[in-house]
């Protein structure tokens, strides 16, 4: 146990640095260890809800933030999941050959580079990443309703402002990019009004889609 304590008490903080011998939050200000307790219980919570499901089917956390950021992200390539998530390739390459194997993900090369591995979900792997997204929105906007009409902008800019700042602004495009190709998705996919037949201004009009 000594040898853990000197080892964590000797880590760099990115914060500012706490003085010897005293208690982290406290005598420079405020202890937010009631925060820190909070914190923990509403995210034991939070992930419960996919937890169930996951157990169900012998997947665990890691198989539900590949779904997620597959979901949000089609097409995306392995290097760029890694770099979201932080983990090993050794690990990521275990939780994705399972979700390749039981049909949640399909994994194909790449267009211009056949190294590439790109990252798709399946309609199983798409109707359970749905799944998690409703559930844990159910939650989330049960907590909001009971916090006041602002609740929705000032949890994202609490969310926003635990992250490290150096990576605010590539996980807040990460986002909105996602958020972007969800609406475009959508749009596509939607009946036109008055059904499928287009005027001839609509019919004659350039595609926007990429070549090929």
């Amino acid at each position: 146990m000594a040898d853990i304590n000197v080892s964590l008490q000797s880590r760099p903080s990115k914060g500012e640095p706490v003085a010897p011998g005293r208690p982290a939050g406290v005598g420079d200000g405020e202890s937010l260890v009631d925060l820190i307790e909070l914190f923990f219980f509403a995210y034991r919570n939070f992930v419960s809800d996919p937890d169930e499901i996951l157990q169900g089917i012998g997947f665990g956390r890691a198989h539900h933030r590949v779904l997620h950021f597959v979901y949000r992200h089609p097409g995306m390539r392995v290097t760029d999941l890694l770099d979201i998530l932080r983990i090993t390739k050794q690990s990521l390459g275990r939780v994705l050959r399972e979700l390749v194997d039981q049909g949640f993900i399909d994994s194909r090369a790449g267009a211009s580079d056949r190294r590439q591995r790109l990252l798709h979900l399946t309609p199983k792997g798409e109707a359970l990443a749905q799944e998690f997204v409703a559930i844990q929105s159910r939650r989330i906007r049960r907590a909001l309703d009971e916090c006041g009409a602002d609740s929705r902008d000032q949890g994202r800019r609490f969310l926003v402002a635990m992250i490290d700042p150096e990576d605010r602004g590539a996980v807040e495009k990460l986002i909105a990019r996602a958020d972007q190709a969800a609406e475009s998705r959508a749009g596509k996919s939607a009946p036109a009004k008055g059904g499928p037949a287009k005027d001839a201004g609509t019919r004659n009009a350039p595609s926007t889609r990429p070549a090929g």
